[in-house]
């Protein structure tokens, strides 16, 4: 089979190619797994991160990719739920040792022993990957192959995020960075919450442009102030700054939650601007979406079915891996970026 390796961490700006197109040999299904051929699997900001060294992977080579659509191969033994041509998603939790007090807590995305696809193991940039059949997900018919794929990482842990706020109907929620995470979270308040104004924060005109475009009532950057202050803000950058700017345009009691999984250190020194009675006096919280369980992507599948949401994306063959990854990292995305197994 065709796969996508990386062989080490490197800085994307000195090598422009850090992954590899390789020829390995297919995987078998064993007992309670499932042989998945990918179909598409969308690109995620996380896999600038593990390739940078933010978030290394445990061991190399390895196949990135987490948010995985394909149909089933093949099964192994004792396998229940799925059968040959079956439609499965595979996200971020690749596994979770299910004994611990956060697994029984329903809290797996805690789980010391927690595993990501793509990372701790071989993800979607490949013609075929495994998974056990319990880290599976049926993908709903209405959904398409390419518009499922951002659902598994940036609408679930967007979702995550969105409960995690607690917001209400009514209430006024922030969204800084408007990438793939971003754009679905707005198109699910629209729906939950529908007096409820979003405000976007982005760096680029042409993410305010979508943003507006799919409802925001207001879109600027993060050091703009917003029409009125906020009690809530989901935080998708990998900068500090846009953090501090949250925090000053937070109501009395309002929360921050941030999704990302790691901060860069190159604005670090924003942190020596926190001002405890401007930023954090009154009550008001900070709070991280730390990976997802299994329960959000379901839930959140469901969601997208019911309400039809529909990213937008843009398609990169498989062959043209490390180039979606610059786009990505250039930052000026509308929706999310999806890679598609092609001949």
């Amino acid at each position: 089979m065709k796969a996508q390796l990386l062989h080490q961490c490197c800085d994307l700006s000195v090598n422009p190619n850090p992954l590899e197109l390789c020829e390995r040999e297919t995987p078998v299904a064993g007992p309670g797994e499932l042989l998945l051929q990918v179909v598409a699997c969308g690109v995620c900001h996380t896999e600038l991160d593990e390739i940078e060294g933010r978030t290394p992977p445990p061991v190399f080579p390895v196949i990135p990719g987490h948010q995985v659509v394909a149909r089933v191969a093949a099964i192994g033994a004792d396998v229940r739920r799925f059968r040959p041509g079956d439609r499965a998603g595979v996200a971020w939790i690749f596994s979770a040792c299910g004994r611990c007090p956060f697994c029984k807590d329903g809290l797996e995305n805690l789980c010391p022993r927690f595993k990501a696809t793509g990372r701790d193991a071989d993800g979607g940039y490949a013609e075929y990957m495994v998974v056990q059949e319990g880290f599976a997900h049926p993908i709903p018919d209405v959904l398409s192959d390419i518009h499922a794929a951002p659902l598994l990482c940036a609408g679930a842990i967007g979702y995550r995020s969105l409960q995690l706020t607690g917001l209400k109907n009514g209430r006024v929620l922030g969204l800084t960075g408007f990438g793939g995470s971003g754009h679905l979270v707005l198109q699910m308040v629209r729906h939950r919450y529908p007096d409820s104004p979003v405000f976007v924060f982005a760096r680029s005109g042409r993410q305010q442009e979508l943003a507006r475009e799919l409802g925001a009532a207001w879109a600027g950057t993060s050091d703009q102030k917003p029409p009125e202050q906020l009690d809530a803000v989901i935080d998708t950058t990998p900068a500090w700054k846009p953090v501090i700017d949250a925090l000053g345009v937070l109501r009395p009691g309002g929360r921050l939650v941030i999704n990302a999984i790691r901060k860069e250190r190159r604005d670090q020194d924003q942190l020596l601007g926190l001002e405890y009675s401007r930023h954090l006096w009154m009550e008001k919280e900070i709070k991280s979406a730390a990976n997802v369980c299994r329960s959000d992507v379901r839930e959140f599948l469901e969601l997208a079915a019911e309400i039809d949401i529909r990213p937008r994306v843009e398609c990169y063959p498989l062959v043209e891996a490390n180039r979606a990854l610059h786009d990505l990292k250039k930052g000026d995305v509308r929706g999310a970026k999806v890679l598609t197994m092609v001949a």
